[in-house]
């Protein structure tokens, strides 16, 4: 009979143990992998548990180590001189009162100098005497030193835990008298707490565990066969069986997985029926149009037809709406474009070149310069010519910032001439024939040399001034009086227009509301504007300088009210071909009447700072009557508020 079960348990364990074996087979390396990352990770994290727990064990006996000593010595302390004087009964009081009013003593033990307990809770000396007529004595440590005022600890497990022994010396006047042995419960709490986090340790690991078989089953069974198979399928389509087909029952994502597969090797059996150089052919085409998508592609072949065109070629050469698929490229590319790329085209379609470039500026359908790219597209052993990939990218912007920074660069790299050339003339005559020259021509000479350096530090600030508003830096704007502004400004150009003969005349309206802008930089505008006013007005001349606020638009609730400044003059004017190029940088309209004054950059920084503040400069002008300057500014709509509430409270009043 034992050898009969004894080989019904061998063929059940093999039986286990190759049904684990083909069980693991089935999985993958990711898998596996998985598994055993798995089992590292619970079995460190349950041993760093384990490892917390008996590092908090530790701290609690220390803890009741600590307590127990500290506890012993404090009741050794109070009943010491008791026991001396042979006072039990207060003994027996006060530790009865102790032992009641802590839960953590266990028990209280009272020995004398031989080991005789005479005192104990929960018992003592009467009625072990009575009830059992024998005597007890306390069994200290075997290493328990009587000539020592220290107490000695000790640790031992009970049911309930782990108890600290503590054993208190009672010793008075050098005097030993006997030992006090107290008990110390284990903290409940941190007991509980430990058993609690180690079950709960236990109980996640096993259902880590748990999860990871009940997930290796089901992979096994819904994931791992059906990839398997598709695995077989892939490797079957790769060696060129296109037939392979996979029938397998599922649902779900692994269906729509089988069923494209399944459709993808339809589709293979059929391409395998066509023409491979020509798919070959095609794909290197297609490859070659898709790298250089971005731009305005073409894709021709070797006659010159139109196969493909992508819509940016399109708008850059005219082609909207007009079907050039087809038809041939030269017949359809701008004149200016086809003289310049016709024999490069030939001559790559020969095979005489494999790239070219081309930079070619249009003036159909708009204005633009393009580059060009031609690049050969060859067949798979790139033998032979299948076609020409075009390239075309717009350059106008790129062009355009080279010629604005060049620009620049000339104009400063002018104005910076002229006055650097004056201040070295005068200079270098002033220090060679300084000793020739009377002291009106040192003094004219040096007059000059200042008006130059004035003009240069001018240029300068200019320069800055318009480098920080066109930078993008930000300006906090708040509330504005225009007509504190406009007072500043006339007091600093009164005394210039007094010396030119030219009248300045204020027409500001009163109680101007406060307007939404920046206090320092309408200044800035101000002094331009009043500035090139009084430069080309003539002697007799006014400069009228007025301000307003503008009659709100009927029914118009959307658009705030607005303050409008008007700067005009009798001067010279503007022509009508220069007013549009005013504002331009180093635009200046002195070099039309023959005088070397201004940076140019005036009116430029006054359209800037307008623009920051949401606004636009406009301007008319007649040559020989005079020009006017004028913006509108928003009203601050706190100020426009309290206006609404002081004439509420007018209207009141007189009512």
């Amino acid at each position: 009979m034992l050898a009969f079960f004894t080989t019904i348990r061998d063929a059940f364990t093999n039986n286990v143990s190759k049904t684990l074996a083909n069980w693991w087979s089935e999985f993958t390396l990711q898998t596996k992998l998985l598994a055993v990352a798995t089992l590292v990770v619970s079995l460190v994290m349950s041993g760093l548990t384990f490892w917390a727990i008996n590092t908090i064990q530790q701290d609690a006996r220390l803890n009741d180590t600590r307590f127990g000593r500290d506890l012993g010595l404090l009741l050794a302390n109070n009943v010491a001189p008791l026991i001396a004087e042979h006072n039990l009964s207060d003994v027996a009081l006060f530790s009865q009162r102790f032992y009641s009013s802590t839960s953590s003593v266990r028990y209280m033990l009272y020995a004398d100098e031989t080991g005789k307990i005479f005192f104990g809770i929960p018992f003592w000396e009467p009625e072990v005497e009575n009830t059992l007529t024998i005597k007890r004595k306390i069994q200290l440590p075997e290493d328990y030193p009587s000539d020592s005022d220290q107490p000695m600890v000790r640790q031992h497990t009970t049911p309930s835990g782990i108890v600290t022994d503590v054993f208190v010396p009672l010793i008075v006047d050098k005097k030993y008298l006997g030992v006090l042995a107290i008990g110390i419960n284990p903290n409940q709490t941190a007991v509980i707490s430990t058993n609690f986090t180690r079950d709960v340790t236990i109980a996640v690991f096993i259902t880590i565990w748990v999860m990871v078989v009940l997930a290796g089953v089901i992979n096994a069974l819904t994931i791992t066969k059906p990839i398997k198979e598709l695995l077989v399928g892939v490797r079957q389509i790769a060696a060129g069986n296109f037939k392979q087909r996979i029938d397998l029952p599922f649902g779900g994502e692994l269906g729509e997985v089988i069923f494209s597969f399944n459709e993808m090797a339809e589709r293979l059996e059929r391409y395998e029926e066509q023409n491979i150089e020509e798919l070959t052919a095609e794909k290197a085409k297609l490859e070659t149009l898709v790298s250089t998508i971005a731009d305005g592609a073409v894709l021709i072949d070797n006659n010159m037809q139109v196969i493909l065109v992508n819509p940016t070629a399109r708008r850059i050469f005219g082609w909207e709406g007009i079907d050039v698929v087809g038809s041939n490229l030269l017949h359809n590319l701008p004149p200016t474009v086809q003289m310049e790329i016709t024999r490069t085209l030939y001559e790559m379609a020969a095979g005489e070149c494999e790239t070219a470039e081309f930079r070619i500026t249009l003036n159909q359908p708009t204005k633009r310069t393009i580059r060009i790219l031609l690049t050969t597209v060859l067949n798979q052993q790139r033998e032979s010519i299948k076609g020409i990939a075009i390239t075309v990218q717009d350059i106008t912007r790129e062009v355009e910032l080279n010629e604005a920074k060049s620009q620049f660069i000339s104009n400063i790299s002018h104005e910076l001439r002229t006055p650097l050339f004056n201040i070295k003339t005068y200079i270098e005559t002033l220090h060679d024939y300084g000793e020739d020259l009377g002291l009106e021509e040192r003094q004219e000479f040096l007059q000059t040399v200042n008006h130059e350096t004035d003009r240069l530090t001018r240029l300068v600030n200019d320069v800055l001034d318009l480098s920080k508003l066109e930078s993008g830096r930000t300006y906090n704007f708040d509330g504005v009086d225009l007509a504190q502004a406009l007072e500043q400004t006339l007091r600093t150009y009164q005394l210039n227009a007094k010396d030119k003969g030219i009248e300045l005349i204020q027409e500001v309206a009163p109680n101007l509301p406060l307007v939404i802008g920046h206090y320092d930089l309408l200044l800035q505008v101000f002094g331009n504007l009043i500035g090139n006013a009084l430069k080309f007005t003539p002697a007799g001349g006014k400069v009228v300088i007025r301000a307003y606020q503008l009659d709100s638009k009927p029914n118009s609730h959307t658009q705030s009210p607005q303050v409008r400044i008007e700067i005009g003059d009798t001067g010279i004017g503007i022509a009508a071909e220069d007013q549009q190029a005013i504002f331009d940088r180093f635009f200046r309209v002195e070099n039309r009447v023959h005088t070397l004054e201004g940076t140019g950059l005036g009116l430029s920084i006054v359209r800037n700072i307008i623009d920051r503040h949401h606004s636009q400069v406009s301007l008319v002008s007649e040559v020989g009557v005079g020009t006017t300057f004028w913006f509108d500014l928003d009203v601050l709509q706190e100020e426009l508020t309290q206006k609404k509430v002081d004439v509420i409270e007018e209207v009141e009043t007189a009512v």
